[in-house]
């Protein structure tokens, strides 16, 4: 029977992938991927000839019925997103829950993702965290950080090269002397990690570089 398969893909270093992703994206009938000039590197990379198809937030809720049809009529599905596991601050989401809803099997491969490396690497507890994701950008964004800038375990954020300034000083202004880790193009060429507090960080990457994409822990309230 066909199955949506979720493959993660590299992060950066395009050595991190599994052999079974790349056995499973040569051997699926067709893959969704969330930008096809982005697949197209790591699958010529990997001489993948599988056909690809867009899949990504402006279309999924159009398609994500089509696509379970097919794949219930026999069609073999890999999703991937940019880097990653897909479903993670990704589309995957809607495609899986249909998927379960028309009893089609989905089964997610183990891979790359930004959160673990981050937060092991941090030097931050890592026993017990919270995953936020992506903060709003603008309607709720402060409520949101208070509420989990309270909480009693560590807090792990995604955030852009056009907001970490604005997140670290929002921190600052909120819990000045709390152990931030912040960590930038991982397994990139210029993977970086800056540990200190929010008004440290601040004054690191104003004085260095905000390119690329971030991961930043958080220190939980102590008791």
């Amino acid at each position: 029977m066909a199955k949506l398969f979720l493959v993660p893909t590299p992060i950066g270093n395009l050595g991190d992938i599994t052999i079974r992703a790349i056995e499973t994206l040569k051997s699926a009938h067709v893959i969704l991927a969330e930008d096809t000039r982005v697949a197209k590197k790591l699958l010529d990379h990997y001489e993948i000839s599988t056909p690809v198809k867009s899949y990504h937030q402006h279309n999924e809720h159009k398609i994500t019925e089509e696509i379970a049809i097919r794949i219930s009529s026999g069609e073999t599905t890999a999703l991937i997103s940019d880097a990653g596991t897909p479903g993670i601050s990704d589309p995957g989401f809607l495609l899986v829950r249909k998927c379960m809803e028309e009893g089609i099997p989905v089964e997610c491969l183990p891979g790359p993702t930004a959160l673990i490396p981050a937060i092991v690497a941090s030097g931050i507890p890592s026993d017990r965290f919270y995953f936020e994701g992506f903060l709003p950008h603008k309607k709720g964004r402060k409520s949101r950080l208070t509420a989990i800038l309270e909480l009693d375990r560590t807090v792990v954020l995604y955030e852009s090269t056009h907001r970490i300034l604005k997140l670290l000083k929002e921190v600052n202004e909120m819990a000045p002397l709390r152990q931030i880790s912040v960590s930038r193009e991982l397994t990139k060429k210029f993977e970086e990690h800056a540990r200190g507090t929010a008004q440290e960080l601040l004054h690191h990457f104003e004085q260095g570089s905000t390119k690329g994409e971030f991961v930043v822990v958080i220190q939980g309230v102590k008791g």
